[in-house]
């Protein structure tokens, strides 16, 4: 007696060939007897896992029509991946081939991926690719945050993509995403050697500073920054070259702007935008320091000479102005002679009176005769 439960289903063999599908229930016959020794077989297998009798290919079983209405049948070409849902929920995912599954007590669905296309499509749920089931299926490109992805498929650009997290299927298609910093970037020229147009040779430290426009241009120049770093610098030499040395520092604030036009006439070319330039530093050689210092020191002190005359000519004709004044009134210059008093009477400390009288009276006749010999 052969016993099927709900959950099974049985398949009848004669010399290895499949003869009848066998639904739940019992079954009596001779042929039964014995199963594992005799000509005859019954395969009993379970309906909650997928379709599969080991050592018997599924085409072997496609033309009973009994059986295929408790199955579903997938047939997963060549170029294509099956997503498999079991009543909604994610399970499996299958490549190419044909198999089946009971739908007895499940509800199977599948989404069929074209790998020819490696880009995930947009309507399948993201949260699937963290089942262990997808690993070595897909890849995830990164594009950070105020950067920008270019996408390529066998080395031939497709699109530009904005930041975020991008799925695609593995397949025959190379798939390679490029990144580029959106951000402002910053190229320091240090320490650079130029020469001036009157041979004294310097060191200069410069910075420029711009902003990628155009991500393509950038990746297409091989080496991006030092084919911008040797423009930046041959313009510098040029611009330096054409200016005696005390030009150049007399000038010092004007370097930046000029160099920034130079610049600009390359953004097109470079797929960026030139946003400021500078110089931080103009470093001379040790001899030309001290020349210039000693220049500066005889300056500096033809400067202080020429307002110390300028102050002394004042000064007289500040003199001479109040002389003027106190020849035509003798009140003010007896004003004047009490000033003066008062200021010699402030630095003296000790005063010796000789004669009689008092001090008052001394002081009052010293100035009465001065007066009356004018």
């Amino acid at each position: 007696m052969i016993h099927i439960q709900k959950d099974q289903r049985g398949f009848f063999f004669k010399r290895g060939d499949y003869v009848k599908f066998l639904k739940p229930g019992s079954y009596f016959s001779p042929l039964f007897a014995n199963r594992s020794f005799s000509r005859y077989q019954v395969v009993i297998v379970d309906v909650n896992e997928p379709f599969s009798l080991p050592d018997h290919p599924l085409h072997l079983f496609l033309h009973d029509e009994e059986l295929l209405q408790e199955l579903t049948i997938l047939d997963v070409q060549d170029h294509e991946l099956a997503l498999h849902y079991e009543d909604g929920k994610f399970v499996n995912v299958y490549p190419s081939g044909k198999y089946a599954f009971w739908n007895v007590y499940k509800k199977h669905t599948f989404t069929m991926v074209d790998k020819r296309e490696p880009a995930v499509e947009e309507e399948i749920d993201r949260t699937i690719f963290n089942q262990t089931e997808l690993r070595g299926y897909f890849q995830i490109q990164h594009i950070p945050k105020q950067h920008r992805g270019l996408l390529f498929y066998n080395h031939q650009f497709q699109k530009e993509v904005k930041p975020g997290n991008y799925y695609f299927w593995y397949s025959a298609i190379a798939v390679n995403m490029e990144t580029i910093d959106m951000r402002r970037q910053q190229l320091d020229i240090a320490g650079q050697e130029m020469m001036t147009a009157d041979k004294v040779t310097l060191r200069l430290n410069f910075v420029c500073q711009y902003q990628v426009t155009d991500p393509l241009k950038v990746l297409e120049i091989n080496n991006f920054k030092e084919q911008v770093y040797i423009h930046l610098q041959l313009v510098l030499r040029e611009y330096i070259g054409t200016y005696r040395l005390d030009e150049l520092l007399k000038q010092k604030q004007e370097i930046g702007s000029l160099v920034l036009e130079r610049l600009k006439e390359k953004e097109a070319e470079f797929g960026v935008r030139f946003i400021d330039a500078g110089v931080k530093d103009i470093i001379l050689p040790g001899d030309v320091k001290e020349i210039i210092n000693t220049v500066l020191i005889a300056e500096k002190k033809a400067q202080a000479n020429l307002i110390t005359r300028r102050e002394e000519t004042a000064s007289t004709r500040s003199l001479l102005n109040t002389a003027k004044l106190m020849d035509q009134n003798e009140t003010l210059y007896r004003l004047k002679e009490l000033e003066f008093m008062e200021r010699i009477c402030e630095k003296i400390g000790d005063i010796s009176i000789t004669g009689g009288g008092n001090l008052l009276e001394q002081l009052n006749d010293l100035l009465v005769r001065r007066a009356g010999e004018k």
